[in-house]
């Protein structure tokens, strides 16, 4: 049983029910992970909110126990609304109905704690997530609701951003088949001298350091960090 239980997945949606019961034994903690489809520039993919807040709790799971659901992709807020292949919600009304039916569906198998935890941080999206983790958790009831967000593990040592430095290395961190930095022409061939909502920028959308001044090796050791900063979010 120990052997078999620390080789499972913590994707909830790929448990039968007696493996559910069997991690949540152990720790009952569920993670929600939260994202968008959303332009990230050339290089990266349109999920990556959501595929780096997933990544993030699958990792933070395996440290500190606890399933994860898989992510919802409709987030809400930022600049970048009417922006290629970014489909967002105009308000928090739709996604603060899926939160509350998670929470009470979750209530209802006796989970003790949620985090929420959002990769995409404009700020109505974390409005939302404290306004809806506040009102559930003046109620008492289980499960307790933390919700959190990227942009708030402070000492990284890098600034959060939007399909910036911070953004591609933690997403190569994960999954580095999904970044492609030879989409984007070099420093020496396009200079970031463009406004980077012109579509004629080489770095379109982009907001914080230019993705192109990356060292990838460094990869690594930011993704260990943030999760550590996470686990200990769910404690």
């Amino acid at each position: 049983m120990g052997k078999e239980f620390l080789q499972m997945t913590r994707q909830l949606e790929r448990l039968r029910p007696h493996q559910i019961r069997a991690s949540l034994a152990v720790r009952s903690v569920i993670w929600l992970p939260l994202g968008t489809i959303e332009w990230h520039c050339e290089h990266l993919p349109v999920g990556l909110d959501a595929l780096t807040a997933h990544g993030l709790c699958l990792r933070a799971a395996e440290r500190g126990g606890g399933l994860v659901m898989p992510p919802l992709y409709f987030g809400t807020g930022g600049s970048h609304g009417t922006y290629p292949w970014t489909i967002m919600m105009e308000g928090t009304a739709e996604i603060e109905a899926m939160l509350t039916r998670t929470a009470v569906r979750l209530q209802a198998m006796e989970v003790e704690r949620l985090v929420i935890f959002s990769g995409h941080f404009a700020d109505e999206q974390l409005e939302m997530i404290d306004r809806f983790s506040e009102v559930w958790n003046a109620v008492g009831a289980m499960p307790r609701v933390t919700a959190t967000a990227v942009n708030r593990c402070s000492g990284a040592g890098i600034l959060p951003d939007h399909a910036g430095a911070f953004e591609t290395l933690l997403m190569h961190a994960i999954s580095p088949e999904t970044v492609d930095m030879a989409q984007l022409p070099t420093l020496n061939e396009a200079p970031d001298r463009t406004d980077r909502h012109d579509p004629n920028s080489a770095i379109w959308g982009v907001v914080g350091e230019d993705p192109r001044t990356v060292d990838l090796t460094e990869a690594n050791a930011l993704l260990d960090y943030i999760t550590n900063w996470l686990t200990q979010q769910s404690w």
